[in-house]
């Protein structure tokens, strides 16, 4: 023991030691490639995630909009098939829907919804509504609003 040491009690001892270097720090990279492959193809994954809900929003924006203008539409017949007639020509090809009127065109309308609404419910009022004047109904609404949500079709 040295000469200076003596007669320090254990408190000045301890501080005299000299403290402890900190070690390097931890690095946060990957050790093998394994774990770049996995993040790589995560992010693949992710990309084509996203590149999908992008298309899906892109191909079904004339539904959203046409249940925008059903919102600000009234009852009128009229203004409701107008509206239909114009998704349906957004949906569909206009080879398919441009030369559809009267029982052709409400049998459309029911075969691309899976129902019969339009034949034989509320929905006939679409097909005489732009050549005459007839009497609005609430059901018409609600009926033309089911089908710009649930038509199935080459663009939705």
């Amino acid at each position: 023991m040295k000469d200076e040491w003596k007669g320090l009690n254990l408190a000045e001892l301890v501080d005299l030691l000299q403290p402890m270097p900190e070690p390097s720090p931890v690095s946060m990279v990957p050790q093998t490639a394994g774990w770049l492959w996995l993040a790589a193809a995560l992010a693949a994954c992710l990309a084509f995630a996203i590149w999908q809900v992008v298309k899906h929003r892109k191909k079904t924006a004339y539904r959203r909009q046409a249940l925008k203008e059903l919102t600000s539409c009234s009852n009128d017949p009229q203004q409701l098939a107008e509206l239909l007639r114009r998704t349906a020509l957004s949906a569909y090809s206009r080879s398919k829907v441009a030369s559809l009127h009267g029982p052709e065109w409400l049998s459309f309308l029911d075969r691309t919804y899976g129902g019969t609404a339009f034949s034989d419910g509320p929905g006939k009022a679409i097909a005489t509504a732009p050549y005459q004047d007839t009497s609005a109904s609430s059901e018409l609404k609600s009926l033309v609003q089911t089908w710009i949500r649930t038509h199935k079709g080459d663009a939705a």
